[in-house]
């Protein structure tokens, strides 16, 4: 008999920048006595930001654990993962060899803050002390305004998208930065949308931004659709007007191709 013990939710996925319902998930894992882990590895940066956390991580204080990688949008150096246990100990009650001729106990500090033993890699890099320097470095408030600025970005990308409807097709509203498209060659412009053509275009216009070398812009399919554009903005010093250029290279590089 099947027995489900742990539930994986995801706070920002990949390529949509989705979020799962942290509140019903919790609900469900407290009542049938379930671990709940937190795939936060994308969005949990957004925890930073008083303006855009909720709805989008409410509930995450209820997870078992959570995982999260300051490297992919707090602007933290490559590599820097982090996992974070609700149970003070559980680290070294599953994974601790107690292996004496690596980790001593009747050392003048406190062994608990040793790592080897607490992981099953047993050594490995440092890479908290990138996040430690850097949070020093900015602060809280300086994360927050990191994570504001980039979805205050985005959404002015959405909104520049919208504006241009001949020439863009948002696909649909992102709960991240991550923003998600389609570019209409002239083609295709004042017609149906035909996804699938749409989707050749992808490639097409991705392989004249290589050859120009002034923008790049990844694409990706889903389980619904084939290819679409997605762009995500991680750095605050990107500007409105690099937005603005990005939109207009695509199209002045775009408007001519041609798909069957």
């Amino acid at each position: 008999m099947f027995v489900p013990f742990f539930v994986n939710a995801t706070s920002g996925t990949t390529v949509l920048g989705a979020f799962d319902p942290l509140v019903e998930i919790a609900d469900i894992c407290e009542k049938y006595n379930m671990w709940m882990h937190v795939d936060a590895a994308w969005g949990g940066g957004l925890l930073f930001s008083k303006k855009y956390r909720h709805p989008r991580l409410t509930g995450i204080e209820r997870a078992d654990s959570v995982t999260w990688n300051p490297h992919k949008l707090m602007g933290t150096l490559l590599q820097c993962s982090t996992v974070h246990f609700k149970y003070e100990g559980i680290l070294l009650s599953c994974n601790a060899m107690d292996a004496e001729y690596l980790f001593m106990t009747d050392k003048i500090y406190d062994p608990r803050y040793d790592t080897g033993d607490k992981v099953i890699q047993c050594g490995r890099h440092n890479d908290i002390f990138k996040l430690w320097l850097q949070w020093r470095g900015k602060g809280t408030s300086g994360f927050e305004r990191h994570m504001d600025r980039l979805m205050e970005l985005s959404e002015y990308m959405v909104r520049r998208i919208k504006e241009q409807p001949d020439k863009f097709h948002l696909i649909l509203e992102p709960e991240m930065v991550n923003v998600s498209f389609w570019y209409l060659p002239k083609q295709q412009r004042n017609q149906p949308h035909d996804e699938q053509k749409l989707g050749k275009v992808c490639a097409k216009l991705k392989g004249k931004m290589m050859q120009a070398g002034t923008i790049m812009v990844g694409y990706q399919p889903d389980d619904r659709r084939p290819n679409f554009f997605r762009n995500i903005i991680s750095s605050a010093a990107v500007t409105e007007k690099d937005v603005d250029f990005l939109l207009s290279e695509m199209d002045r590089l775009g408007q001519d191709i041609i798909v069957d």
